[in-house]
């Protein structure tokens, strides 16, 4: 999951500065892989507990290397890896959040990935694209993250819904039978204001042809393909559908259990929540694509591990990344964290070769769109979030809202 802190831009103006000197790296005084070293790892979430276990496997086979993980929560890893790029004391390799990258990459933060080592081909192509900025590539796709639709099969034969809505027309009334039929509180959930609004707005957008940022990062989120998309969106607010209060926190699958909510977009990781917390739901849900609008067209999210440019382990570095995106361990990740492989190879066996519910994931994650990197990524985001919360409570048109985004986000991209 990805929740990137709102940090005040004037300290990463301030971490500029300072870094433009650390520029280009320190590549001369490398140790070499072979030397008795430790490799600094700072990693978020649940991700940074989990990989303290890999790193002691990995030290099994590499009696010179000590790995030292700190996992730092999602709340405040903006934060820490500004002001530790501002000190010029970034560990040797960092989980990066999937709208973080341009900022360090643009800071002179990173060290660029050897396209040599690291191939696109192995890849998820919007998670590969997570990693690259002007042209460069900063970031080895770690996992990837995709969001699709999870319903409930059971309700949808009492509300007389046959299979899962194929279009965005189709899930209007689908959320309006779940409801007049089967009796559920709401149609479906999507958020309605606040931090990351836009996370859930993105499969709308993209699949009527929308984008915040075109392929060569200039800003069109007031395009009339964007502008419908937000209307339809704001619409099922608007038509008692969905609940448009924001609940910080909130944890849809308690709804979608009690059959309050019996529609959401959710990433992978909610697979395992439901079937951990509500056994009882087993055979009575389904996951399914994004409903098409012009296309089904999701949002990538995810992370990549990058390398900093001041470090003096890159070639320990290096190797420890190729360890953990390599297909074999690709896969052990995934059964340790659900995380989904960003390598393509590691999908060719075992549960995410046959699992139906990670099939329709995987296909997901092929088309997926990610915002291309950005120094001012967080803040070109907040801008949309801005508008959606505008729209869904009735303070302002889609256009009107979208062309203020729109003006603002054009003083924000590079």
């Amino acid at each position: 999951m990805h929740h990137a802190a709102r940090t005040a831009s004037i300290a990463v103006t301030v971490a500029s500065a300072l870094t433009l000197t650390a520029c280009g790296g320190s590549g001369g005084d490398d140790v070499g892989a072979d030397a008795k070293q430790t490799l600094t790892v700072w990693a978020m979430g649940a991700e940074g507990e989990k990989l303290v276990d890999v790193a002691k496997e990995y030290e099994k086979t590499h009696s010179n290397i000590t790995i030292k993980v700190t996992p730092v929560g999602w709340d405040v890893a903006h934060q820490k890896l500004v002001a530790a790029s501002a000190a010029g004391k970034l560990p040797d390799v960092m989980q990066m959040g999937s709208s973080w990258l341009g900022e360090f990459a643009d800071m002179g933060a990173l060290e660029p990935v050897d396209t040599k080592v690291f191939q696109k081909g192995d890849f998820f192509p919007a998670a590969w694209e997570q990693g690259t900025y002007d042209g460069k590539t900063y970031g080895v796709p770690w996992y990837v993250d995709t969001r699709v639709l999870y319903y409930r099969t059971d309700l949808a034969k009492k509300a007389g819904i046959k299979g899962a809505p194929a279009t965005m027309a189709d899930l209007q009334k689908a959320a309006e039978a779940y409801q007049d039929k089967a009796g559920t509180k709401w149609g479906l959930n999507i958020q309605p204001s606040n931090q990351d609004a836009v996370q859930s707005f993105y499969p709308f957008l993209y699949s009527a042809g929308g984008a915040v940022l075109d392929d060569n990062g200039k800003p069109v989120v007031n395009s009339p393909e964007a502008v419908k998309a937000l209307e339809n969106y704001a619409g099922l607010f608007k038509k008692g559908l969905s609940d448009k209060t924001f609940r910080p926190g909130y944890d849809v699958t308690k709804d979608f259990n009690s059959g309050a909510v019996p529609m959401f977009f959710s990433g992978p990781w909610t697979i395992g929540l439901i079937d951990d917390n509500f056994p009882d739901l087993k055979g009575k849900w389904a996951v399914a694509p994004v409903p098409a609008d012009k296309a089904s067209v999701s949002w990538a999210g995810g992370a990549n591990l990058a390398v900093s440019a001041d470090s003096s382990h890159k070639a320990a570095a290096q190797e420890f990344i190729q360890y953990l995106t390599d297909t074999k361990n690709q896969a052990d990740w995934y059964q340790r964290t659900k995380d989904l492989p960003a390598n393509t190879a590691a999908w060719k066996s075992g549960e995410l070769a046959t699992d139906a519910n990670l099939k329709v994931f995987r296909e997901q994650a092929e088309t997926a769109k990610v915002l291309p990197a950005e120094p001012k990524g967080t803040e070109i985001t907040a801008k949309v979030d801005d508008a959606i919360g505008a729209v869904t409570q009735g303070k302002s048109s889609a256009k009107a809202a979208l062309d203020k985004a729109q003006s603002e986000i054009e003083g924000l991209v590079k």
